[in-house]
């Protein structure tokens, strides 16, 4: 019965709300003007080969529940052939950033607000109040909703618990479970998620950008387009947008936008986009994560991260 109701408990979803009005996004005109975050641009009208073929060709992390669909088959992308290629000003400023982070942000609260493709399925939106801590990594999060989820709480610190996340439900006959240490990889651990919690925040998100970054400028068919004065829940922010418009196996993404906070230069947005299921479809969208109300360097001690903490319902002694 536990472990029935810790995957019930894992396997978290939230309600679907229109993403204007979840992060305030200033709607804007499409290709060639800033875009709205959140709203996929126009199909480069290429279709989508048949799944089950070859696997994609890419490194880095590699999601849980599904690889891009619209490239499977599709051969290999061309050398880049240009001196500079287009993705070097992002690069320069993804790395100024990843530089910033380590050396000025020492922890930051927010509210995280996620929405993932697993296998075939998108799921909806999750709202999660967020603790995170840079050196030693240490996450505290309170699920926000939807209901059915709401209180539930996770605390994982890197290197401590046996290397455990540690986490319990907010409510109804799951909660009588209780407390429950998990390995963040494990399989219920993982249940309805593309990445575990250890890959949570801006410094992981902006690491496996720059890692993405450099092994795409290795190949040509990208384009890159810069966008000034782009809002995500009224803050002012510059919006990075990379399109591959051909399927080719190399890339992880069809398109992808990142939205990089001017004031605090971190990204607090990013969403990608599979290649269209066909011809003059729409792109389909594969992740999309938020940071709201990012409050930097909160002096958060061992006790934020504890589940000792009486502000917290663990029930650990």
């Amino acid at each position: 019965m536990a472990r029935r109701a810790w995957k019930a408990l894992i396997g978290v979803g939230g309600a679907t709300v229109a993403l204007v009005m979840v992060f305030g996004i200033r709607s804007m005109p499409l290709y060639g003007q800033a875009p709205a975050a959140g709203q996929p641009a126009t199909p480069a009208g290429q279709p989508a080969t048949p799944a089950g073929q070859p696997a994609t060709q890419f490194t880095g992390l590699v999601p849980q529940g599904g690889l891009p669909q619209g490239n499977v088959n599709a051969g290999d992308a061309v050398a880049a052939a240009a001196a500079t290629h287009p993705l070097e000003p992002a690069l320069e400023i993804a790395r100024k950033g990843l530089a910033n982070i380590r050396s000025s942000i020492k922890d930051y609260s927010c509210t995280v607000v996620k929405r993932e493709r697993i296998d075939g399925k998108l799921g909806e939106h999750e709202y999660m109040f967020a603790k995170i801590r840079q050196q030693p990594f240490s996450v505290y999060l309170l699920f926000l909703g939807p209901d059915s989820v709401k209180n539930q709480e996770v605390i994982y610190v890197d290197g401590r618990n046996d290397g455990n996340m540690l986490a319990h439900a907010g409510s109804g006959v799951r909660a009588m479970v209780g407390m429950v240490s998990l390995k963040p990889q494990s399989m219920l651990a993982m249940a309805g998620n593309r990445y575990p919690i250890t890959e949570l925040g801006v410094e992981n998100l902006t690491k496996r950008l720059i890692e993405v970054a450099d092994h795409d400028r290795q190949f040509g068919e990208c384009d890159v387009n810069f966008f000034p004065n782009a809002k995500v829940n009224g803050r002012i922010c510059t919006c990075i947008q990379v399109s591959h418009p051909v399927p080719r196996r190399n890339f992880r993404f069809h398109l992808a936008r990142v939205f990089i906070d001017d004031e605090l230069t971190i990204p607090i947005r990013y969403e990608a986009y599979d290649w269209p299921t066909e011809q003059g479809g729409q792109p389909v969208l594969m992740e999309e994560y938020t940071y709201m109300n990012v409050k930097i360097n909160n002096g958060f001690t061992d006790d934020d991260f504890d589940p000792k903490n009486t502000a917290y319902k663990f029930g650990a002694k």
